[in-house]
């Protein structure tokens, strides 16, 4: 039931007053309309319930003593309702009784009225939990709103930063290209089949598939600290110039070491790790099965079918059965075996794309 307090008037606030008897009621709506409320009664605490169930109320004045559902079931019932956990509760009660009181304080309750009311006492303890509440309700919602746009501009400076570091990565690979253009066109398949891969890992999240993909063309950017008589050397490396050409890996970490973006260190840990072998025989470090990054282990195995299915300064093209044939052969010694399952699993994709420059 609810008591309108005409049309044309604006309604400030909606308040629902319990109570078994109907005198009561009306006493206090008669003291509350001075206010403009938006006036609602319940007779009993099951009708109670059904209202706030439809309705929204800024404050419940909930007699304590009730036939059937007293106050304080009701009051234990609305604390649980997640819209009304805290809307202010003023129980209404004909004596003062601490412990009736105390137990309605520990059910959520603000506050309490004795019976019969004092205009000024009722409508000055209304008045001040309703503004209490409005305040509340106002900085919630301000703390939410101030949340959210903490949260964008996190997000934006960090889509700054992220851009930042692709844009980087892009321009170090332009660096790469203007080394060796076979080089610039080796480290873009290498992007694409590096993610391809990473995708049809099992264990591995979209973040690091995106993360392979942009850091992966930088897996040989210490390649630029090499001279090109060895760089570019058309027949085999004698020992001492392998050696220097092994130093690209520790010089890309000199470059990239230092970087707290994400993307950088992925790309870090690709330049380290890519020359690792399973069976430890690789370099720098001559790691060992899953102590290699398992980028590295990834970009590992899509640089070298690369390299065998396209001619460099030192070889001609491989087909791509022997290149398919090689990379089984090594598997368990060069190659993590459970990447090359996956690798042949997928190979026409992993073939179409080394052969899409050709």
């Amino acid at each position: 039931m609810s008591f309108n307090m005409g049309e044309d008037m604006h309604l400030n606030y909606n308040v629902l007053i319990v109570d078994d008897v109907v005198e009561n009621i009306q006493i206090a709506m008669n003291m509350l309309r001075e206010e403009n409320y938006n006036l609602t009664f319940a007779l009993s605490g099951e009708e109670a319930l059904a209202l706030i169930k439809d309705n929204h109320f800024d404050i419940i004045l909930l007699d304590i003593m009730m036939p059937h559902m007293d106050g304080y079931a009701v009051c234990e019932t609305v604390k649980k309702i997640e819209a009304y956990k805290d809307v202010p509760i003023v129980f209404l009660t004909a004596k003062t009784d601490i412990d009736a009181i105390t137990k309605g304080f520990n059910l959520g309750a603000v506050d309490y009225l004795i019976k019969p009311f004092h205009a000024e006492e009722l409508l000055s303890r209304v008045r001040t939990h309703l503004e209490l509440y409005r305040a509340k309700c106002m900085l919630e919602e301000h703390n939410l709103s101030l949340k959210a746009k903490v949260k964008y501009e996190r997000k934006r400076v960090l889509d700054e930063v992220e851009e930042g570091q692709k844009e980087i990565i892009y321009m170090l690979t332009e660096l790469i290209e203007s080394c060796s253009q076979e080089t610039g066109e080796h480290v873009k398949r290498v992007a694409q089949m590096s993610k391809l891969l990473a995708k049809y890992h099992p264990a591995l999240s979209d973040d690091d598939v995106q993360n392979i993909f942009y850091a992966s063309p930088m897996h040989d950017i210490g390649k630029v600290t090499i001279p090109d008589a060895i760089l570019k050397k058309r027949d085999t490396l004698t020992p001492e110039e392998f050696e220097v050409m092994k130093t690209h890996t520790t010089a890309a970490h000199k470059f990239l070491k230092g970087s707290r973006r994400k993307i950088i260190q992925a790309a870090d840990v690709i330049a380290m790790n890519h020359h690792e072998k399973w069976d430890g025989t690789g370099y720098p470090k001559g790691l060992k099965g899953e102590a290699i990054h398992i980028y590295g282990r990834i970009v590992s195995i899509i640089d070298v079918f690369d390299a065998l299915t396209h001619e460099r300064y030192y070889k001609e093209a491989w087909t791509v059965e022997d290149s398919l044939a090689y990379m089984k052969e090594h598997t368990g010694t060069h190659f993590d075996p459970s990447l090359i399952d996956i690798f042949l699993e997928h190979q026409d994709e992993f073939i179409e794309i080394a052969l899409s420059s050709d």
